[in-house]
């Protein structure tokens, strides 16, 4: 059973940074695209950031790009962890952020392609 954690979210202030985490077990990621997501309150949950083992593939929305960064590590013991490192971060990146995996084989920015999510934690930026 594919089960993602996420961990780092809090407060900061505007032009601060942030280390996100997420432990991802239940199986062997490296054909898998993993991803970061957000949700804002009343807005629908966006793309940020993905990464694909295979290659070390990265992709990023327009807004995360030059401020975020995500590295991970993917192990052949089922065990992986994916980061999301956030900088110079802005009262707009306020969101619950998700870690999700997509479905096999699958590269995409599209959250109706990620089959497994964690549970989020908030991100909240003070101006």
């Amino acid at each position: 059973q594919v089960q993602l954690v996420e961990s780092g979210g809090g407060l900061v202030q505007a032009g601060g940074s942030l280390r996100l985490s997420c432990a991802a077990s239940g199986r062997t990621f490296s054909s898998y695209t993993m991803g970061w997501f957000r949700q804002a309150p009343g807005k629908e949950r966006e793309f940020v950031a993905a990464i694909r083992w295979s290659g070390g593939s990265t992709s990023y929305a327009d807004s995360a790009k030059g401020r975020f960064t995500i590295s991970g590590i993917s192990g052949d013991n089922a065990k992986t962890t994916v980061y999301l490192q956030m900088n110079n971060l802005k009262p707009e990146d306020t969101a619950v952020y998700y870690c999700a995996v997509a479905a096999k084989l699958v590269w995409s920015s599209s959250r109706y392609e990620y089959a497994y999510w964690g549970q989020g934690t908030q991100v909240t930026v003070s101006s």
